[in-house]
This record gives C-alpha cells, structure tokens and sequence, in this order.
C-alpha cells in the first residue's frame, strides 16, 4: 500500500524503522493521525499504543494496515 493512500484513524503495524536514534520497536502497532505527502515521501503522524506520537517518513520507514482492536502494547511485550 502506497503511504499517501493512509488515512487518519487507519490502524498501523510497523515493519521497521531504519533511521530514527531512539525508533518504535518493528511489531508495534498505532493510529495513523495524519498524511502529509512530500516531494517523493511521504510523512505519517502515528499515534503509537504504547504512548509514543512519532512520525514515520515514507520510504525508509515500513509500515503495513492492520484490521482488528487496538493493543496497549507491542508485540512481544
């Protein structure tokens, strides 16, 4: 799924996240809170289960839509 075709409200899995100094462990799930497309990426304001708001930037970061319940927690936790 193309990161510009995320909604707010769509619910997130995050894959991995390459380039950030302190980064969301991979597994864990949010709320996407918004979109903003730049020039060639694309910007994605998460509201992270576990209490964390980072923004992703699309590409490098990786995240798949989930269906389902939120979680309070990452996967593994």
């Amino acid at each position: 799924m193309n990161a510009a075709n995320f909604r707010a409200g769509d619910r997130v899995r995050l894959v991995s996240m390459t380039d950030d100094p302190d980064p969301i462990p991979a597994g864990t799930t949010g709320t996407v809170a918004g979109v903003y497309p730049q020039n060639g990426w694309t910007q994605v304001d998460v509201d992270w289960d576990t209490g964390r708001s980072l923004m992703l930037s699309i590409p490098p970061d990786v995240v798949v839509l989930i269906d389902g319940m939120p979680t309070t927690q990452a996967l593994g936790d």
